[in-house]
């Protein structure tokens, strides 16, 4: 049996008074899912981090939008946090996937804390960055269940 997709999409200024909502919908989605109070905690600091990197880099001094999207394939809440600013090339080189798994805190660029902190969080963080076509966080968390049925 395929897994039916369900998607909220809410697209707002990258602007810090627009992450609450942000925060907000995950709550609605991830309670609604069945994720303990400690997970959606967990989940609200990534998806704030990702969010704050829009905000911050994305756009400099102009206006623009990020598009967040929530995505429940089963018993997995996938988030993507897309702006299309300027890449905020925090690991290196604009394009690739990579990871602060094998490193130590201390060789994590400034800036690039957050991303640790969402890996920290998360089952799965993956980060694009596309040089002129903005930058795309995609998060995901399993839920957990108490009782595993085999």
């Amino acid at each position: 049996m395929i897994d039916e997709v369900q998607k909220v999409v809410i697209s707002l200024p990258a602007t810090a008074e627009y992450v609450d909502i942000v925060r907000l919908n995950l709550y609605g989605v991830a309670s609604k899912m069945g994720f303990s109070y400690e997970e959606i905690e967990d989940m609200k600091v990534a998806i704030s981090e990702a969010c704050n990197n829009s905000v911050l880099y994305a756009y400099k001094d102009s206006d623009g939008m990020m598009e967040v999207t929530f995505e429940i394939v089963g018993d997995a809440l996938s988030i993507t946090v897309r702006d299309e600013g300027e890449s905020f090339d925090s690991w290196g080189m604009a394009g690739e996937r990579q990871a602060l798994h094998n490193k130590e805190l201390n060789e994590a660029q400034i800036g690039g804390l957050g991303f640790y902190l969402m890996q920290a969080l998360m089952d799965e963080v993956s980060v694009v960055n596309d040089a002129g076509k903005g930058t795309k966080v995609v998060m995901t968390r399993r839920l957990m269940k108490s009782e595993e049925k085999v």
